[in-house]
């Protein structure tokens, strides 16, 4: 019984030593930012709320130095940002083939005519 109390209880100090310890996630932030900014770069900005909202909660946590929280909020941006950078070309892509379409249209009503 001694035994198992001992262990819970060490259980529990190394687990609040480990929420204590967690670094600021310094380098987490600065590929968050690096992430944001090439989506812009890609024309996302249409797509860039949701990983501007989470890092702006991330650097909010991160001064509050909840470090766990500032994190997973910069993981969640770098992740929104990658993906607001694939809706942005998927984005692109899409006006492309419209535009090749309308092209098509136009040399198939030209040869239409020339006949």
């Amino acid at each position: 019984m001694l035994v198992k109390q001992v262990f819970i209880l060490s259980s529990a100090v190394l687990w609040l030593a480990g929420c204590a310890t967690d670094p600021a996630p310094i380098e987490q932030l600065r590929i968050t930012e690096q992430a944001i900014e090439q989506a812009q770069t890609m024309g996302a900005d249409d797509f860039l709320q949701p990983a501007q909202i989470a890092l702006q909660k991330a650097q909010e946590a991160l001064a509050a130095e909840d470090y766990r929280a500032a994190r997973l909020y910069a993981e969640r941006a770098e992740l929104d940002a990658r993906l607001a950078e694939v809706q942005a070309l998927s984005s692109m892509k899409r006006n492309k083939v419209a535009e090749i379409t309308a092209q098509i249209q136009r040399l198939r009503l030209q040869l239409g005519e020339s006949q």
